[in-house]
């Protein structure tokens, strides 16, 4: 695949492990409501909505481009339209469309915990979890300060739990020799009523 100038029409190597996540956890989404924040080509959200979750699909609206190709994934995927809903929602601006989201359940994200708008949704909907990979790019960067500063919990997932530690997945060398990790972040003083089916490791 071609490096588009805009960013949210590559498939990043966060996402092919994110959508692997999803797979492995598939029983659990079976009727749960699940939003991908920055969603750009909709991998892991397209999965979800594969097994059975209602899931919004989310991309600023100052790129439409990039919803439009949301858009065609859903139609190339043969996906019930009646259960999955393409919206736009835009780092840093807090839209009706956020603000009249109906509760999720799991919130996905590759490569976007540090927008305040992750914390809004988990705030708005206090025992969800936020399912997020994200690609190393610097042996020092750590999102701890982020997680005391908002009162999270993170778990992180060792990718061996969930046959996403090689450089190909589904058939995919997305991930390639690329450092992902895959973090369960939630509320601290909530309870999630979700149960993930692979083994997390404590981060704090």
């Amino acid at each position: 695949m071609v490096l588009h100038p805009c960013y949210g029409l590559y498939v990043w190597p966060s996402a092919p492990v994110l959508a692997q996540y999803v797979w492995y956890n598939r029983e659990m989404l079976t009727g749960k409501v699940v939003l991908e924040v920055g969603a750009g080509v909709a991998l892991p959200g397209i999965v979800a909505a594969k097994v059975g979750a209602e899931v919004f699909l989310s991309d600023t609206e100052f790129l439409p481009q990039c919803l439009e190709h949301v858009s065609e994934n859903i139609s190339l995927n043969n996906l019930d339209s009646s259960k999955i809903t393409i919206i736009a929602i835009t780092w840093g601006f807090f839209s009706s469309q956020l603000l009249s989201l109906k509760p999720v359940d799991v919130i996905l994200g590759s490569d976007c915990f540090y927008d305040t708008k992750v914390v809004f949704l988990l705030k708005q909907n206090p025992i969800a979890q936020f399912w997020c990979a994200y690609q190393e790019r610097s042996s020092d960067w750590t999102i701890e300060h982020l997680l005391t500063k908002w009162s999270l919990s993170c778990e992180e997932v060792p990718l061996a739990n969930f046959d996403a530690d090689s450089a190909e997945i589904g058939g995919s060398t997305m991930p390639g020799c690329h450092t992902v990790h895959l973090l369960v972040i939630k509320l601290k003083e909530f309870p999630s009523v979700l149960t993930t089916c692979v083994k997390c490791t404590e981060m704090t």
